[in-house]
């Protein structure tokens, strides 16, 4: 069941995207928040990464010899989200902008 957001963290809460593009750089209004969403979603990843991992060493603990065959997907989704963990911040995303760059011709 998901938990009911207050109107206070709503209001903190950001309207935009975590990317650059179609970011005005002169605005630093549009500017501060496209970094602030970009910083927000490597920390919602790297939060989400060490959940799980506490979650796996719950199960590596309760269930003892057998904890291949039982926390098997908790550690397979832990490698997964262990890419994206780190948070490695906004200025190489803000400086290196590939738009057209994988567009087929």
């Amino acid at each position: 069941m998901p938990t009911p957001e207050s109107a206070a963290f709503l209001a903190k809460k950001p309207s935009v995207a975590p990317t650059f593009a179609g970011v005005d750089y002169d605005d630093n209004q549009a500017l501060k928040a496209a970094q602030d969403a970009i910083i927000r979603e490597q920390w919602v990843r790297s939060m989400m990464a060490r959940l799980v991992r506490e979650e796996m060493g719950k199960c590596y603990r309760r269930e003892g010899v057998n904890h291949l065959e039982k926390c098997g997907h908790l550690r397979e989704r832990y490698f997964e989200l262990l890419k994206d963990a780190k948070v490695k911040g906004y200025l190489f995303a803000q400086t290196h902008t590939f738009e057209n760059t994988f567009e087929k011709k």
